[in-house]
């Protein structure tokens, strides 16, 4: 390429290119060096001997063409400046002829680059650009189908998954500014080493776009933060798997859920993120059912469990600021969920009477006579949520009353207790025991407006070195 002199970069199959004919002859024969880049054939433009050619879109990539035709002016190796389209009065300045292009009209305009049609601005920058792909590449057969390729090699969750493919790939890593080659942790059960790379192939493959990537990201991290037990949670025989539910700004940018059917199908960003991070802990940490995944029953929500929390109510505290994410932060919280339990309470309508309803629903989780096993979370719906609001009751004051109404009598819930040999302990029958441990219950808000029911959702309790604990982490770039 010169170093000092005219480029112009065109192509045959665009109307003003070819109009341009008599100008680009000009400039082959003024004093100034001159040279043009043929992106699609090398005989065009016949007007000018040694065309260069650029069909394999290198000089076009490293010169940031989007336009054709681009003219440039080069001193020193450097650009110093660049016109697209034809404005002969721009031409004329920029090449410093006075008469240039005389006879053609004054102004048309360009047309799109070969360089950034569709998938093309992604090849070019594997090929030529600093994009250094780790991953290892798998050959598949001419005729081998490309879903059915993924399911062979046991890169599915049961689901087709999106072919991970070098474009899709270049694509996913645009959304976050994170260096590709980064290892964000060890991914359990096989605490195989996880790059930012890993992560976005499985949210390609999950189905994310771009922007959802920082969100997986953030929600991988958290389920590395030893706190979660990421490893217990894949080897209990309990039914557990991670739900992650989304506060702040970016579950708006991204059009997260958290309102009507916000547990359910429909919402890409839900079901892509969530099952992201599964595929994650699948492909890369080795978390295979029927291997390491000793669950009895699981439960649908291990295929992707994700949700955003309807934040919009000042009065009550997100939960991700409730666990100390900066107000007005995004932030991914983890919490090992069951499968969903409805309460379906039509008649309370004073928070007094709906804390004890939910409270019923709540004392079945686990088993209706354990006590301290299991942890819980309250998904509240818009209408049970206007309760307490109108009420004026705070997040505080109502997770305290939910606590009060948890305090068991022992003598209920000991073994043989009712015919039923299980229950806690005989020695605590003259005790009041409470359902759940210090902060083992919490409240989440999403649902849509109309239905006056709530669901709960049973954990898997922190009880010595076994057990997960809900997490929190702070979404970045």
């Amino acid at each position: 390429m010169i170093s000092d002199g005219l480029i112009v970069v065109a192509k045959r199959d665009c109307p003003t290119c070819t109009l341009l004919e008599p100008v680009y002859r000009e400039l082959a024969d003024s004093p100034a060096q001159f040279a043009i880049y043929s992106q699609d054939d090398p005989t065009f433009p016949e007007s000018v001997d040694g065309v260069f050619d650029d069909r394999e879109l290198e000089r076009s990539y490293r010169l940031e063409i989007e336009t054709v035709p681009t003219l440039i002016r080069m001193e020193g190796g450097r650009e110093v400046a660049r016109t697209v389209g034809w404005h002969q009065g721009e031409w004329r300045e920029l090449t410093g002829i006075g008469a240039l292009g005389a006879g053609l009209p004054d102004y048309r305009p360009g047309c799109g680059s070969v360089s950034v049609e569709p998938g093309m601005a992604e090849r070019l920058a594997i090929r030529f650009g600093d994009v250094d792909i780790a991953a290892r590449r798998i050959e598949i057969g001419l005729l081998e189908d490309e879903m059915e390729a993924c399911f062979d090699r046991g890169w599915s969750d049961g689901l087709p998954v999106v072919p991970p493919t070098e474009i899709r790939l270049v694509r996913m890593l645009e959304g976050t500014s994170r260096d590709p080659k980064e290892v964000i942790g060890d991914i359990p059960p096989n605490l195989a080493p996880c790059t930012v790379e890993k992560v976005a192939l499985n949210a390609v493959m999950a189905g994310c776009k771009p922007e959802y990537l920082p969100v997986v990201l953030a929600a991988v991290e958290a389920a590395l933060i030893p706190a979660f037990c990421m490893h217990g949670m894949l080897c209990t025989t309990h039914f557990v798997g991670p739900m992650v539910i989304v506060n702040g700004p970016v579950a708006r940018a991204i059009g997260m859920n958290s309102g009507e059917n916000a547990l359910g199908q429909g919402n890409r960003a839900n079901a892509t993120i969530g099952r992201a991070l599964q595929l994650v802990i699948r492909n890369v940490g080795g978390g295979v059912p029927g291997g390491i995944d000793r669950a009895t029953l699981g439960n649908p929500g291990k295929y992707t469990y994700c949700f955003a929390e309807d934040d919009s109510d000042p009065h009550w505290e997100p939960l991700s600021v409730q666990r100390g994410a900066k107000p007005g932060s995004s932030a991914v919280t983890l919490y090992g969920g069951e499968g969903l339990l409805g309460n379906f309470d039509q008649l309370s309508r004073t928070p007094e009477s709906l804390t004890r309803s939910l409270a019923l629903s709540l004392r079945a989780i686990g088993h209706p006579k354990k006590a301290g096993a299991h942890d819980a979370l309250i998904i509240l719906s818009p209408e049970h949520f206007r309760t307490y609001r109108q009420a004026g009751w705070t997040k505080t004051q109502t997770l305290e009353a939910f606590e009060e109404a948890l305090r068991l009598p022992g003598h209920e819930l000991i073994r043989g207790a009712g015919g039923v040999a299980e229950g806690i302990p005989e020695h605590l029958a003259g005790e009041t025991v409470s359902k759940f441990r210090p902060g083992g219950l919490n409240i989440v808000r999403a649902g849509g407006i109309a239905g006056m029911m709530s669901a709960v959702v049973g954990g898997w309790a922190a009880t010595g070195e076994r057990g997960s604990e809900m997490v929190t982490k702070e979404i970045g770039t």
